[in-house]
């Protein structure tokens, strides 16, 4: 007699900008998504997980789930439908420099290029983003943007007039920030202080257009630093970190509202089996629905 066994399907969050000693940095988090995914048949985790700038490691189980998707996942309110392929449009900032935003456009274009992936033609917002980055008393990272309407309406122009599937979105952040605060993320200790208001841009996109969404901030290049971890050494490897955004968007699930009726081969949140996180950090919404 033949038994059938349902797919082993375990979560993986490791919240952002919070300083975890494992997932806290740049892509570091990935040897773990590794170790997990070649045990279970499905493993959905996000972008601050399996973003390691210019690196990244495709695999085929794992599914790229923006934070805030996850937690409307979690909570049952949608369910996850894998696709092959999606047509990624790009998002930016009319606040980067000329030559930096030819940097994100040549990025852009080796992705399409060298990866095949599906691009849109890119579109910029009609106004300054305003990133502005806040440091809770916690010590825990947040941020907010002066203008999201212009946001919005870059990504319903990408989405409605170009035909993105997913939106991958590049805001200029300040270069000015704590020097303590960046030498302590550089040499592999304290908090990354982008990662809370990039969490800010990617959840607004995707509670308002129910896509999936990731972010790649827009910085200026910094000097060489002797001590750099290795913990944070893939965000030192180039102009941009947009090329792990977009090989993870090129194949993100897309989400359905669970009260739709059933899609072949879709992911529910019933069908999770195992929730894996930092032992400090349960607080989250999406852990406290799946317990």
């Amino acid at each position: 007699m033949h038994h059938y066994h349902s797919p082993f399907t375990v979560v993986l969050i490791i919240p952002t900008g919070i300083g975890a000693a494992i997932g806290g940095y740049a892509g570091d988090g990935l040897p773990v998504a590794r170790a997990i995914a070649q045990v279970a048949d499905c493993l959905v985790t996000h972008p601050n997980v399996l973003n390691g700038a210019q690196l990244y490691w495709p695999m085929d189980n794992v599914l790229y789930v923006e934070g805030y998707g996850l937690d409307q996942f979690a909570s049952g309110a949608w369910d996850l439908v894998p696709v092959r392929r999606n047509r990624i449009g790009l998002v930016l900032d009319r606040a980067i420099e000329p030559e930096l935003k030819l940097r994100h456009l040549q990025a852009a274009d080796a992705a399409r290029a060298t990866l095949g992936l599906t691009m849109t033609d890119y579109v910029v917002t009609d106004e300054e983003l305003g990133v502005l980055l806040k440091t809770a008393s916690s010590g825990a990272t947040w941020g907010t943007i002066q203008h999201p309407d212009s946001l919005l309406r870059a990504v319903d122009k990408s989405i409605h007039q170009a035909g993105a599937e997913a939106i991958a979105v590049v805001a200029r952040f300040p270069d000015d920030e704590d020097a303590d605060v960046l030498e302590n993320y550089r040499h592999g200790h304290g908090v990354d202080s982008l990662a809370g208001a990039e969490a800010v841009i990617s959840h607004l996109i995707v509670q308002t257009f129910q896509v999936p969404c990731a972010h790649a901030p827009a910085l200026a290049p910094i000097p060489p630093d002797p001590n750099l971890s290795p913990r944070s050494a893939a965000e030192e490897l180039g102009y941009t970190f947009l090329p792990c955004v977009l090989a993870g968007l090129s194949q993100a699930p897309h989400f359905q509202p669970s009260t739709v009726s059933a899609t072949p081969h879709r992911i529910m949140a019933t069908d999770v089996n195992a929730v894996v996180l930092p032992a400090t950090a349960c607080g989250s919404s999406a852990v406290l629905s799946f317990v």
